[in-house]
């Protein structure tokens, strides 16, 4: 009995054995499969844009100041008051300058009697030297006289003049027909008017005709073209899109913190007066706009069957091009020269070549391989086996142009 026990015993541990040895020679492999991810040819929108911030700002507004100093003596408008061209919006104390007035027109009369003496007093010495009674430098110092008058006059005249214009500025009226935005004084406050105009009201011309100023980073504004297409939101509206285009690209860059940017100008449409100035605007523009073209993801574009993937029976048809695309027909893979257009790097605008509706190849999958293989692809700390690559895990998000050599 024992005998018999120890034999199979022996038995058991040859099958173990031969059980171990063929696991160890064959390598615990299952039988990989290649399967293949496709996508159709069809029609789409291909776009590119870039994105910034802005400041709304009205296309025309004007800074009303005073060019004379003086007392406000009357306001007649206040925040968001709607005026016209000429009218009064405000008043200074008039008591100086009517006094300036009225001391340059004083003036202006002495000057004009001493003128009138001179003049007298030239004819006189005229009518004796052209007798031969006087000197000749008696009747020209007559004429100087007379000609320093004269000119004392028109200094006099002018100063009237400035009095008066002067007094007019004390009367500030609207420059053009709008909505004020901003009031700087209050009836009462002193204005001085030296070297710089003191502001007094901001007039927007018409709020329904706004515009965007984005500032685009130098990296960016190469694509910047006038007329392109442009989205915007405001944090005030977060719900509401709004729409626009480029009107202006102005040449002036702007650096700070060592960041060049050049602004932008775009319009902004305002009929429901939502948007209001100063708001911040988030900014897309459409640099690129293709509509209903056909088109195919970019990496099919990059897609090469080889050796590697063909299962028995399967073979590869190609062709020669720059640019292919490719089909599964049954057992073959089948290379289609094409010409494409534009590109936003995800998808590729295609002209001709292939057919709508076309399902292509764009990546590839492995499937299988031994169990080691498998537990170390699933662990991120081991590295990944050659033979157990996946491209859609590729880090670069564009898959290869051939497949790794199956095991």
């Amino acid at each position: 009995m024992k005998k018999i026990d120890k034999k199979v015993w022996i038995a058991l541990g040859v099958v173990v054995v031969a059980i171990i040895a063929y696991n160890l020679l064959s390598g615990g492999k299952k039988e990989e499969k290649v399967t293949f991810d496709t996508a159709k040819v069809e029609k789409t929108h291909i776009r590119t844009s870039i994105t910034a911030t802005g400041t709304i700002e009205p296309v025309t507004s004007v800074t009303v100041g005073t060019q004379v100093s003086g007392i406000v003596s009357k306001l007649y408008v206040d925040y968001n008051s709607v005026v016209k061209k000429g009218q009064v919006i405000a008043e200074l104390d008039r008591t100086n300058l009517i006094s300036e007035l009225n001391t340059a027109k004083a003036n202006l009369a002495s000057s004009e009697s001493s003128m009138a003496y001179e003049k007298a007093n030239y004819n006189r010495y005229k009518t004796l030297y052209d007798k031969g009674l006087v000197s000749a430098d008696e009747y020209e110092s007559a004429l100087l006289s007379y000609r320093k008058a004269k000119e004392d006059v028109s200094t006099k005249r002018e100063s009237v003049n400035k009095a008066q214009t002067n007094l007019g500025y004390a009367t500030i009226t609207s420059p053009i027909d709008g909505v004020v935005l901003s009031k700087s004084v209050e009836e009462g406050q002193t204005v001085a008017a030296s070297f710089n105009t003191p502001e007094l009201f901001s007039i927007a011309q018409d709020l329904t005709d706004m515009r965007v100023i984005a500032d685009i980073d130098e990296a960016d504004i190469g694509g910047v073209k006038e007329g392109q297409r442009v989205s915007f939101t405001v944090d005030a509206f977060p719900d509401d899109h709004f729409e626009g285009h480029v009107t202006q690209v102005r040449q002036q860059a702007t650096t700070e913190s060592n960041v060049v940017t050049y602004e932008v100008v775009i319009s902004a449409p305002n009929n429901d007066l939502k948007l209001k100035p100063g708001l911040t605007a988030n900014v897309t523009i459409f640099t690129l706009e293709k509509n209903d073209v056909l088109a195919v993801p970019s990496k099919a574009l990059r897609f090469i069957p080889t050796e590697a993937l063909l299962e028995k029976g399967q073979t590869i048809s190609d062709c020669e091009g720059e640019h292919k695309l490719w089909t599964l027909d049954g057992n073959t893979f089948k290379a289609h020269k094409v010409e494409i257009g534009t590109t936003n790097g995800i998808m590729t605008e295609i002209v001709s070549g292939i057919s709508e509706g076309t399902e292509v190849l764009t990546d590839f999958n492995i499937s299988g391989g031994a169990p080691e293989q498998e537990q170390q692809a699933g662990n991120p700390f081991m590295p990944r086996p050659r033979g157990n690559r996946n491209s859609n895990n590729n880090k670069s998000g564009q898959s290869g142009n051939a497949a790794p050599p199956r095991q």
